[in-house]
């Protein structure tokens, strides 16, 4: 199943290219928000007056390469302390749901995220990395919201 998933995905990029999936905003902010599968959003925050008070907008939309992904850009920008989860979860694959179990359970030994329901939780970052990651940021769950001015609310009690 696994090899069939890969090709659905490559041919999805050749006929829907999304070349827009990651903004930067301020270079001095310490906040990421991820915005799922929300395109609409992500776009949306990322013309707002909230880019400016947010170091990266973007989407994930994959339980084990996406959030790879996300744990190694987070701990190699130690500038990084929250990250935001809104937008809607990825029917089926719902990786905002296994970004907060490996956010609060890790990884086993064989690099799968505990507690994930996700049908491929397999991550190849260190048990190491995902200590880092997790020492590192705090996590807001605003699974589901796809409100910009309810979103900014989040982000205005965080530090930048």
């Amino acid at each position: 199943m696994n090899f069939m998933e890969n090709i659905v995905g490559e041919i999805c990029k050749i006929l829907f290219p999304i070349n827009d999936d990651v903004f930067f905003g301020n270079p001095r902010s310490s906040i990421v928000i991820c915005t799922l599968s929300s395109m609409r959003l992500l776009k949306e925050i990322a013309d707002s007056d909230l880019i400016s008070k947010i170091a990266v907008v973007g989407r994930l939309l994959s339980e084990n390469k996406g959030i790879d992904s996300l744990v190694k850009y987070i701990i190699a920008n130690k500038t990084i302390s929250a990250i935001i989860i809104c937008g809607k979860d990825t029917y089926g694959h719902r990786p905002g749901h296994s970004l907060l179990e490996l956010y609060k359970n890790g990884i086993d030994g064989d690099g799968r995220i505990i507690g994930s329901c996700s049908p491929d939780p397999l991550l190849t970052v260190t048990k190491s990395e995902v200590f880092a990651f997790q020492r590192q940021v705090k996590i807001a769950d605003k699974i589901g919201e796809t409100n910009v001015s309810k979103i900014k609310l989040a982000v205005d009690p965080l530090k930048f």
